[in-house]
C-alpha cells in the first residue's frame, strides 16, 4: 500500500502558517507574556511564608481549619527544599492558561448543549485534542510561540481545553427539561433562562470540568519544562536528564503538593458559588458534633479581610525592604540580559555555566536553558536564544546547521580534534573495532546505550554505523539520555558486564573509567567535528563586547576535562558552584578570556608565579593556607596548595619542592623539625602570638581541673587520650613529657588525625561522655563546645608558642612581592576565629566558599594583606 505523507502535509501546513502569520503568532506571543508576567510579578512579590499565609486563608475559607494548616505547612516545606521560586513560577503559568481555556470553554460548551450540529462538530476536534500525546504539542508551539512560556501555555490551553468543554456542555443537558419548559412557558428569554436556571443547575458539573481542567493544566506544565518553561518542569527535566534522585524527589513533591492543593480549593469552591452547594455546605456544618470549631470556615468577608490584610503586610515589606542597588561602578554589561541554551552534554553544560559565571563578573544579566537539540536550534533561530556554545561541526549537528544556518551567526570553533564512538569496558579483550561486535550482541543483551534522540551522533549511528557494519539486525539502539548512559556504564563497570555505549572525545568518563574506543575503519562517524560557539542572526551587532571575547575562547583538554569533573562533582542546581572552583585553580583565566577595564583587583608584580604551599590538616593551616590561595589568586598568582603531614612538609620545606607554609608552631610544638632543617629554612615572622597546647575534657566532667586529676579518674576517661596525627610536636611531647611527668604513661593515646578527634569529640560530648582530648589554642572548637583546659602545673607542654610563616631559604628571591606581604602580615584572635568558623560552616570540599565569605565580611582586606601600587 502507497505510504500516505500525512506527516509531510502538516509540516508544509505549520511552515505556511509560520511565514503567512507570522505577525498573530508575535501578538499572541506578546499578550501571553504580559499576562504571564503581571501574575507572576503578583505571586512572586511577597515573602514565601506571606505567600502561604494568603494561600492558607483562602483554605480555611473553602475547607476549613485543618485544610488551611495542612496548606500553610505544605507551601513552607516548598520553601524549605529550595523549589519556591520555580512552584510561584507553574502555579502562574497554570493560572494564566485557566484562565483563558475556562474563558473559551464554556462558552463553547454552552454552545455544543444549545446547537446539536455545533456539539457533533466539535467532538471529534475534543477528541484529536484530548487524545493526541501531549508533548506532541510542544513541535508547533515552539516554531510558532519559540522557547519559554508562551508555547507551554498554548499547549496547555490545548491540552485541558476538552474537559471544560464536555463538562459544560453535558451540565446544561442535564438540568431537567420541564424546568426549562417551565422558565420558557413563563415567556422568560432564552438567555434569562440560561443564566437564571441552567448554569445554577449545571454548576457543579462544570466545576468538575474546571477541576480536571487544572489538573490536565499541572500536569502539561511540568511537561513544558522541555522546551524553557521552566518552574517545576525544568527542575523535573533537569532531574531526568541529570539523574538526580534528589532534584527530582523534591520537584516531584512540590508538584505534589501544589497538585493536591489546587485540587481540593477548586472541589471545595463548588461550595461557595453554587446555590445547591451552599445549601449542602449548610446542611453539612449543622450536622457537626464536638469537632464543629474543625469546620468551621469564615465568611467570605472575613475571609476577603485576612487576604487584604496578608496582602498589604507582604506589599509593605516589599517596599520597606527595597534596596537601591546603587550605581554599582561601571560594568562592561551594566545588567543587559544574555541568554544562553545548552543541551544536558557535558561539556556544553560545563562553558555554558563558565560562561554564565563570566558575563556575571562582567555585570551582564546571563540566563541558562536547558534544552534538547532541536528546541535549541529553533529558538535560536526566532532570536530566543542569544548564543549556545557547544554546536558539533560539521558532522554532528550538520542537520540542524543546514537548516537554520541563514539565521545563525558561527563565532567560532574553541575546541579542536573531537571524535565520535562507541565505546566498551577495557575488561572486553577480544573487542577493539565495530567490526568486532558483529556476532557477539548476545553479551551485550542486543542494545547498544544512546543518549538523547535528537542528538546527531545518534542518527549517525542508526542511519550509516550500524548499516555499514552490518549490526542493523542485531543490535537495538537504546534511546535514553546522557546522564542515564553513563548511569548504565558505572553499573555495569562496577558488575563487570559486557556494555556498548555512545560516547565521543573529549569526556571525563574516559578518565573516570578504563575504556576502549572502538575503531572505526570504515569512517562511518565520520573524521570529527570541532566544538563551536553559534550566536543568533545579530548577535555579534548587539554585543560585539561578547561576540569578541567568544571568538577568541579556548580550552584545551586538560582544562575542559577537570572543568567538567568540577561542574559534575558539584552537582545538579550547583554548577556555578562547581565552575568558581575551577577558576580559582586556574586564576586570571577570567581576565585571560574576558579581558575588561573593570576588573575588580589589580594584579601584583609576579603575577602568574606559583608557589607551593603546604599545610598541615590543623584548622588553622587550613585556614590561613586557603585565605592565602584566594588573596594570591585575586593577586594573580597561580598557587599550588598541599596538605601535608608534619613530617614530610618539613622535609618538602627543605628541599624546596615546598616554598611555604603559615603554621609552623615554635619554639616549642614543632622545634625538633626545626632544630633539624634550620639552615635550609627561612623565618618570615610570626603572624599569631599567645598559643598553648593542652589537653581538654567537656566542663560537663566535674572534679577534673588539672592533669593530675586527669590520672585520679582514670576510670571515668577509660584508660583513653584522644590523640591527633602521631607525627605533630604535640603528640611527641605528650609521650616524652606530660605522661610521664603525671604518670599518664598506662593512658592510650589514641594517634589518628585532628578531623578524628573532633569527630569523637562531637560524639562523646552530644552524649555527655565523658572525654579527654589532645588540643591547643587557639582553636574554633571552644567556641563550639564548653571545654575545660587541664592546667598544666609542672609546665611540661612549655612556654606558648608564636605561628610563624617558614619558608624554604631561596623563597624570597623567587617570590619577593609575597615574601613581603608575609613578613607584614599578622591576625587578630577574632579575626583568626571568623575565619576558621566561616570555613568550618562550609564545610569540607567547600573551603574557598567560606574563605569568600570572610573577606566579603572584612572588606579591604585583600589589599591590607597583600597591597600592590
Amino acid at each position: 500500500m502507497p505510504r500516505i505523507p500525512i506527516g509531510s502535509w502538516v509540516s508544509h501546513g505549520v511552515d505556511w502558517l509560520r511565514d503567512h502569520l507570522n505577525w498573530l503568532f508575535d501578538l499572541i506571543t506578546h499578550v501571553l507574556n504580559t499576562l504571564y508576567d503581571a501574575i507572576h510579578t503578583v505571586l512572586a512579590a511577597p515573602a514565601p511564608l506571606l505567600l502561604a499565609g494568603i494561600l492558607a486563608v483562602i483554605a480555611w475559607w473553602l475547607r476549613g481549619l485543618p485544610a488551611a494548616l495542612l496548606t500553610f505547612l505544605g507551601f513552607a516545606l516548598i520553601d524549605s527544599i529550595e523549589q519556591w521560586n520555580e512552584t510561584v513560577s507553574s502555579l502562574s503559568l497554570v493560572l494564566v492558561a485557566c484562565l483563558i481555556t475556562i474563558a473559551v470553554a464554556i462558552p463553547l460548551g454552552i454552545l455544543a448543549a444549545r446547537s446539536r450540529a455545533v456539539g457533533s462538530a466539535l467532538r471529534p476536534v475534543l477528541d484529536l485534542m484530548q487524545t493526541m500525546p501531549a508533548m506532541v504539542y510542544l513541535i508547533p508551539g515552539i516554531l510558532f510561540f519559540g522557547l519559554g512560556v508562551v508555547p507551554g501555555i498554548v499547549s496547555t490551553i490545548v491540552f485541558s481545553m476538552p474537559p471544560a468543554v464536555r463538562m459544560t456542555e453535558l451540565g446544561i443537558r442535564q438540568v431537567d427539561e420541564e424546568l426549562v419548559e417551565a422558565a420558557e412557558a413563563f415567556g422568560t428569554h432564552p438567555r434569562r433562562t440560561l443564566f437564571r436556571v441552567q448554569l445554577p443547575l449545571a454548576l457543579p458539573t462544570i466545576m468538575a470540568g474546571v477541576n480536571q481542567v487544572i489538573m490536565l493544566a499541572l500536569s502539561m506544565v511540568v511537561i513544558a519544562g522541555m522546551v524553557g518553561g521552566g518552574g517545576l518542569g525544568g527542575s523535573v527535566y533537569n532531574s531526568i536528564s541529570s539523574v538526580d534522585v534528589a532534584l527530582g524527589s523534591e520537584a516531584g513533591l512540590a508538584v505534589v503538593i501544589l497538585a493536591m492543593y489546587l485540587d481540593r480549593m477548586t472541589g471545595a469552591l463548588n461550595q461557595r458559588v453554587s446555590p445547591l452547594g451552599r445549601r449542602a455546605l449548610a446542611k453539612a456544618q449543622a450536622a457537626l458534633g464536638g469537632a464543629k470549631f474543625l469546620q468551621w470556615k469564615p465568611a467570605t468577608s472575613v475571609a476577603m479581610a485576612g487576604v487584604v490584610v496578608l496582602a498589604l503586610l507582604a506589599g509593605g515589606m516589599n517596599v520597606l525592604g527595597k534596596k537601591d542597588g546603587g550605581a554599582g561602578g561601571t560594568t562592561d554589561g551594566n545588567g543587559r540580559p544574555v541568554s544562553l541554551g545548552y543541551v544536558n552534554w557535558d561539556e556544553g553544560k560545563a562553558t555554558t555555566f563558565l560562561w554564565k559565571e563570566i558575563l556575571e563578573q562582567r555585570g551582564y544579566r546571563p540566563k541558562v536553558q536547558a534544552l534538547e537539540a532541536g528546541p535549541l536550534f529553533a529558538g535560536q533561530a526566532r532570536g530566543d536564544i542569544d548564543v549556545q556554545t557547544n554546536a558539533w561541526l560539521p558532522t554532528t549537528h550538520a542537520a540542524y546547521w543546514k537548516k537554520y544556518q541563514d539565521k545563525l551567526e558561527d563565532l567560532g570553533a574553541w575546541y579542536d580534534k573531537t571524535s565520535l564512538e562507541i565505546a566498551v569496558p577495557s575488561y572486553m579483550k577480544d573487542i577493539k573495532t565495530l567490526d568486532d561486535l558483529k556476532g557477539r550482541a548476545g553479551e551485550f543483551g542486543g542494545k547498544i546505550t544512546g543518549i538523547e534522540p535528537g542528538a546527531g551522533e545518534m542518527s549517525i549511528l542508526k542511519d550509516k554505523v550500524l548499516k555499514d557494519y552490518g549490526l542493523g539486525g542485531e543490535y537495538k539502539v537504546q534511546e535514553s539520555s546522557t546522564s542515564s548512559m553513563l548511569t548504565e556504564l558505572d553499573r555495569s563497570i562496577h558488575a563487570r558486564k559486557p556494555i556498548a555505549v555512545t560516547l565521543w572525545s573529549p569526556h571525563w568518563a574516559y578518565n573516570k573509567y578504563d575504556l576502549t574506543k572502538l575503531k572505526d575503519p570504515k569512517g562511518s562517524f565520520g573524521s570529527g567535528d570541532s566544538l563551536h560557539l553559534l550566536g543568533r542572526k545579530g548577535f555579534a551587532k548587539d554585543e560585539p563586547q561578547v561576540a569578541g571575547w567568544m571568538k577568541k575562547f579556548h580550552l584545551d583538554e586538560k582544562q575542559l576535562t577537570s572543568l567538567e569533573n568540577d561542574v559534575t562533582t558539584a552537582g545538579v542546581g550547583h554548577e556555578q558552584d562547581g565552575v568558581r572552583t575551577w577558576l580559582k585553580k586556574n586564576p586570571g583565566l577570567v581576565d585571560k578570556l574576558a579581558p575588561s577595564a573593570h576588573a575588580a583587583y589589580a594584579k601584583g608584580k609576579d603575577a602568574g608565579k606559583t608557589p607551593n604551599i603546604g599545610y598541615p590538616a590543623w584548622d588553622e593551616g587550613i585556614a590561613t593556607t586557603y585565605l592565602w590561595k584566594n588573596v594570591l589568586e585575586k593577586r594573580g598568582y597561580r598557587p599550588d596548595i598541599r596538605n601535608l603531614d608534619i613530617g614530610p612538609m618539613w622535609t618538602g620545606l627543605s628541599t624546596g619542592q615546598i616554598d611555604v607554609e603559615t603554621d609552623g608552631w615554635l619554639p616549642v610544638a614543632q622545634k625538633q623539625y626545626w632544630d633539624k632543617y634550620r639552615k635550609d629554612l627561612d623565618d618570615l615572622g610570626a603572624w599569631y602570638d599567645k598559643t598553648s597546647l593542652e589537653i581538654a575534657v567537656p566542663s560537663y566532667v566535674k572534679g577534673v581541673k588539672t592533669l593530675d586529676d586527669l590520672r585520679t579518674h582514670k576510670d571515668l576517661f577509660k584508660g583513653k587520650i584522644i590523640g591527633i596525627e602521631p607525627g605533630t610536636g604535640e603528640m611527641k611531647r605528650l609521650h616524652d613529657e606530660v605522661q610521664p611527668a603525671y604518670g599518664l604513661k598506662d593512658f592510650q593515646v589514641t594517634e589518628a588525625g585532628t578531623s578524628a578527634m573532633l569527630a569523637e569529640l562531637d560524639r562523646a560530648y552530644a552524649k555527655k561522655e565523658p572525654i579527654a582530648v589532645v588540643l591547643w589554642s587557639p582553636h574554633w572548637a571552644y567556641s563550639k563546645y564548653d571545654l575545660t583546659k587541664l592546667k598544666d602545673p609542672k609546665g611540661t607542654w612549655g612556654a606558648n608558642n608564636q605561628i610563624k610563616t617558614l619558608a624554604h631559604k631561596s623563597f624570597a628571591k623567587k617570590f619577593p612581592e609575597f615574601a613581603g606581604w608575609l613578613r607584614n602580615w599578622k591576625m587578630t584572635p577574632e579575626e583568626l576565629g571568623s575565619l576558621e568558623q566561616d570555613i568550618q560552616d562550609a564545610g569540607k570540599g567547600h573551603e574557598n566558599k567560606g574563605v569568600d565569605k570572610w573577606i566579603a565580611d572584612h572588606p579591604g582586606i585583600v589589599d591590607k594583606m597583600a597591597p600592590v601600587n
